[in-house]
């Protein structure tokens, strides 16, 4: 498929999506529309993209980057008249055959866009559409077969009683041959009840010139559904989220109820894990086999291995080995990493830090910009003191080392190995192997001070 290119049509504005953004940017399961068609076309070894961009063109184009070309169409004029625009980049592609899809319909897979490619070929097509059969076709437009050929698309808008009961209905995909759409493309007019050109009167054209078109019926019927609103958008979500937690059940995954779940597509999960309600999985998140995730767990762009334990905790960008305990109530900051057998406790945060095999962090902790050996103990109520108001700096905690409660570690400094530090301490210098690092001032009475202090409070009980 090296040759092959395609055209993403991006331009609209999406004005019922009461969004700042561009329609396209607006996000499914976290990611938003247009990213999941790159990421298809990508898949399916598509090598030559361009977006149709409209509406704060800079903004999209900010966030595609180089992933694809891109070119204006200032005036929305319809699918066609975007198709006119991207002219120049199908010239270059004269002898190919291209895809054009729709940048707001984000469940066109790889899988489906090769099937199609392959009944293009294989039927000698200049136009191959991409339909589905839904139950309820309302909003898109129909496929009109004659003799069981498609014949025909009419929009919804201009269909006739007839023609709104069937139930074969576009994606808004197509394979074009390059050559024939460009052929067809100028003679393509504004005659329809939205006075704009459709890119869906090249069917009858290009049969007219007696050309063949074919269509492919995707296995799927969810590659069609498309967002103009956010009640159509909280389709999308709850629609391709079904479908994800379908696929890892059967591939053995274990969800006791599905409430609050929310997965990304491009999540990978093991069999034999167990997600418990309100877990939130997203980004290029992998979790290993035997864990149980939940509930109400937040992980993204993390590596989780076998076996661990994840409770009401919020981990981003980071790694947690095997046979870890975590939570409730934990955060995981970016770049950290969990040696196995760690156990941290409940209302601990972890950041940008290492925390050795072993590792106990019981409760109530701050660990930042560390370096955390095997076997270390954390007391309650510990901070590693990380920022100095102008410089980051590092702690480092070696192997064996005991943590007494309400211990501050002042960075940069280092516990020794086997060290100890007293409870209450405000740690400012290295403590070295074997060694007990104790660091408060003599305890001492002040007589009838709280009588002094408290003399002029009134009670807000009083007996």
């Amino acid at each position: 498929m090296d040759k092959e290119c395609a055209i993403i049509l991006a331009a609209g504005e999406g004005k019922r999506m009461g969004s700042d953004l561009p329609k396209v940017l607006c996000e499914v399961l976290f990611e938003p529309m247009i990213e999941w068609v790159i990421r298809a076309c990508k898949n399916a070894e598509i090598s030559d993209l361009c977006t149709v961009l409209g509406y704060k063109s800079e903004v999209v184009k900010e966030f595609i980057g180089n992933h694809t070309k891109t070119v204006i169409q200032n005036e929305r004029k319809g699918t066609a008249h975007a198709v006119m625009c991207a002219k120049y980049f199908l010239e270059n592609h004269i002898n190919d055959n291209v895809l054009i899809c729709y940048a707001d319909s984000p469940f066109l897979d790889s899988k489906t866009i090769k099937d199609a490619l392959y009944t293009h070929k294989k039927t000698h097509a200049s136009v191959t559409v991409i339909t589905a059969n839904l139950c309820d076709p309302t909003g898109y437009g129909r496929i009109v077969r004659t003799d069981g050929e498609i014949s025909a698309i009419v929009e919804e808008k201009d269909a006739t009683k007839s023609e709104l009961n069937i139930n074969e209905i576009n994606s808004g995909a197509y394979w074009f041959c390059v050559k024939d759409l460009i052929d067809i493309l100028e003679q393509i007019k504004p005659k329809n009840s939205q006075n704009e050109y459709y890119l869906t009167d090249s069917i009858s054209l290009l049969l007219a010139k007696g050309k063949i078109a074919s269509t492919h019926i995707a296995d799927n019927p969810i590659v069609a559904m498309g967002a103009n609103d956010r009640t159509s958008l909280l389709r999308l979500n709850q629609a391709y989220n079904k479908f994800l937690i379908e696929k890892f059940m059967q591939d053995g995954v274990e969800f006791l109820s599905t409430d609050g779940v929310l997965i990304s597509p491009t999540v990978s999960i093991d069999k034999g894990t167990k997600i418990l309600p309100g877990t939130i999985l997203c980004g290029k998140t992998k979790i290993g086999s035997g864990c149980v995730i939940g509930p109400n767990s937040l992980i993204e762009d993390s590596v989780i291995g076998n076996n661990c334990k994840i409770n009401a905790t919020q981990i981003y960008k980071s790694e947690i080995c095997n046979d870890v305990l975590v939570g409730p109530f934990c955060h995981i900051r970016p770049n950290s990493k969990i040696h196995h057998h760690v156990k941290i406790g409940d209302f601990v945060e972890v950041k940008n830090s290492e925390l050795g095999a072993g590792t106990s962090v019981s409760h109530l902790t701050y660990v930042g910009d560390s370096d955390v050996g095997k076997n270390v103990n954390f007391g309650c109520g510990v901070v590693t003191i990380n920022y100095d108001g102008v410089n980051k700096n590092r702690c480092k905690i070696s192997n064996g080392a005991f943590i007494g409660c309400n211990t501050n570690l002042v960075a940069p400094v280092e516990i020794g190995e086997n060290s100890y530090t007293a409870a209450g301490s405000t740690i400012t210098k290295n403590v070295p192997p074997n060694a007990l690092g104790i660091e408060r001032t003599k305890q001492s009475n002040i007589a009838g001070f709280a009588e002094r202090k408290l003399k002029n409070r009134k009670l807000k009980v009083e007996e």
